[in-house]
């Protein structure tokens, strides 16, 4: 029986700003265990055996990518890591702030630009954000949910400006904070933090000035050194990559309902392949799907035995050879090998 609060707890815990882990035990008798992990677990000094699905969870939430493993007893156990969807906060709605935001919305982030004048905080004027407020400085910040998530980029038009930010954004735990400005009014800013009682390890966090060293000029080229530098502190991290997160298909496992369905998981790939492990699909009786795991004939394949898998229940594992996948629109031939997981939702 699919228990779907699980996923119910790694929507919760997303909400929140946390990371979760969940591992998923396909048994040889082709029944199916799925366990949640979330920080409290993953962060205990509780030993755990090599391969067992505490070690696989916590290794899936270093690396922030599928880890896999085959038992001697014909089961396969996989660990997907779940992190909040990333979210890029512009404060300060200028120049800068354009090209930033469209650049951060297509390299996948959630995006909100705050700004207090009306004619540079709107919709029109910020067609790629997510979400654009109208607000003070001094006052924003009771409106945009920061947490562990969330990449602040202070870019406003004044040191005092400046200052409102990074008073209301260094007790917060934020996944970046930078902020522009020369040398000069960078260190008078944190001068004055300092003397405002602010720790320094808060103000150590602070990239300034913002963005990496690759001599921009232009807007557009500030834009791309400060999103350079917030995509290196997503992907390099000490505590793990960002995995990346299908939000619809989550929202799927989460609901409540009595349609029959299956789970379709990418957990293993060889070669060249057009989705990574860890990719998801939905597929319905009916012919419905959401989510992806890459398309073309070999889709097709999948979604045919998820019928099966959907009127006998259990599970299923089948290796998807995509060396005669050939897209003739993109010019595109696939030469790798899938393993996917197929799981009743019933």
């Amino acid at each position: 029986m699919f228990d779907r609060s699980i996923y119910t707890r790694v929507f919760e815990d997303l909400a929140a700003g946390r990371r979760a882990v969940v591992a998923t035990v396909l048994h040889a008798d082709r029944s199916v265990t799925k366990l949640y992990f979330g920080e409290k677990e993953l962060s205990s000094q509780e030993a755990a055996d090599a391969g067992s699905p505490l070690e696989l969870a916590r290794r899936a939430m270093q690396s922030g990518e599928l880890e896999l493993n085959k038992t001697d007893d014909g089961s396969i156990l996989f660990a997907e890591p779940y992190a909040p969807p990333s979210r890029l906060v512009i404060l300060g709605g200028g120049h800068i702030a354009l090209p930033l935001a469209e650049f951060g919305a297509k390299c996948g982030f959630s995006v909100t630009v705050a700004d207090d004048r009306p004619m540079f905080a709107n919709r029109q004027r910020f067609p790629w954000a997510d979400e654009v407020v109208c607000e003070g400085f001094d006052r924003v910040f009771e409106k945009l949910n920061i947490n562990r998530s969330t990449f602040v980029v202070i870019v406003t038009r004044g040191h005092r400006h400046d200052l409102d930010c990074l008073r209301a954004v260094l007790p917060l735990e934020t996944a970046y904070v930078g902020m522009i400005g020369s040398k000069r009014r960078v260190r008078a800013a944190f001068e004055q933090m300092r003397e405002e009682g602010f720790p320094q390890e808060a103000i150590d966090r602070v990239h300034a000035p913002i963005g990496l060293k690759i001599g921009a000029k232009t807007p557009e080229e500030i834009a791309v050194s400060i999103l350079s530098e917030v995509i290196q502190c997503k992907r390099c991290r000490e505590d793990g990559s960002w995995p990346e997160l299908d939000e619809a298909v989550l929202k799927e496992l989460c609901r409540e309902t009595d349609e029959p369905r299956a789970l379709v998981t990418i957990i293993g790939a060889k070669g060249s392949v057009p989705r990574d492990p860890g990719a998801k699909m939905v597929v319905w009786p009916d012919g419905r799907i959401l989510g992806s795991i890459g398309g073309g004939c070999s889709e097709s394949s999948v979604i045919s035995a998820s019928y099966d898998v959907i009127k006998s229940g259990g599970c299923a594992v089948m290796d998807v050879d995509l060396t005669a996948d050939f897209d003739a629109e993109e010019g595109m031939v696939c030469g790798g090998v899938m393993q996917v997981a197929i799981e009743a939702l019933v």
